[in-house]
């Protein structure tokens, strides 16, 4: 595993929202929360559905399901676009869902969590530990670009789900971290 991987995945694992840069390179974090009309378990199931992810949210150009873990994608973000391979690194259902890169041009580590706020209602709160490349990238990161393009992704898997009701389809396996 690449050393920004580990780096990534340490800093979601740890209390501290302090992201290790022990390693040399700097990380950046995207934290965003949404609040859905939808029960937890129905949030929980569709973000389980990886390949309905192009259909649904606006920067995700296409994502291969290759296992249960492991997944290829392609997303665009800011006029950059990038290709990276990602492996489910923990998942309980209806709780979280933790994935690193495993290889491609996007070095990230990531959590999806997922509250009960009452029966009909659920909370999705979503964090992204990623290293810009460039010059580009890095402006971006420093305008917030990229924590916007996450919360109107957020937004779009948000209005899918109160719009349908219904998740797509679900995978509950559970994998130890």
């Amino acid at each position: 595993m690449r050393a920004a991987s580990v780096r990534a995945v340490r800093s979601l694992i740890t209390p501290s929202s302090r992201v290790d840069r022990a390693y040399g390179a700097e990380m950046t974090q995207i934290i965003e929360t949404i609040d859905v009309a939808v029960p937890v378990d129905v949030a929980y199931n569709q973000w389980t559905q990886l390949e309905e992810f192009p259909r649904i949210l606006d920067h995700v150009d296409s994502l291969t399901q290759e296992s249960d873990t492991r997944s290829a994608w392609k997303v665009s973000v800011g006029g950059q676009t990038r290709e990276f391979a990602t492996e489910i690194t923990e998942q309980h259902p209806d709780e979280r869902i933790a994935w690193t890169s495993t290889g491609g041009e996007a070095d990230h580590a990531g959590v999806v969590t997922f509250h009960k706020l009452d029966g009909g209602s659920s909370r999705i709160a979503v964090q992204i530990d990623w290293e810009p490349d460039g010059a580009l990238e890095h402006v971006g990161s420093a305008l917030g670009i990229d924590g916007r393009a996450v919360k109107k992704e957020l937004g779009n898997l948000k209005d899918y789900l109160e719009q349908k009701g219904t998740p797509d389809g679900a995978w509950r396996g559970d994998v130890k971290a």
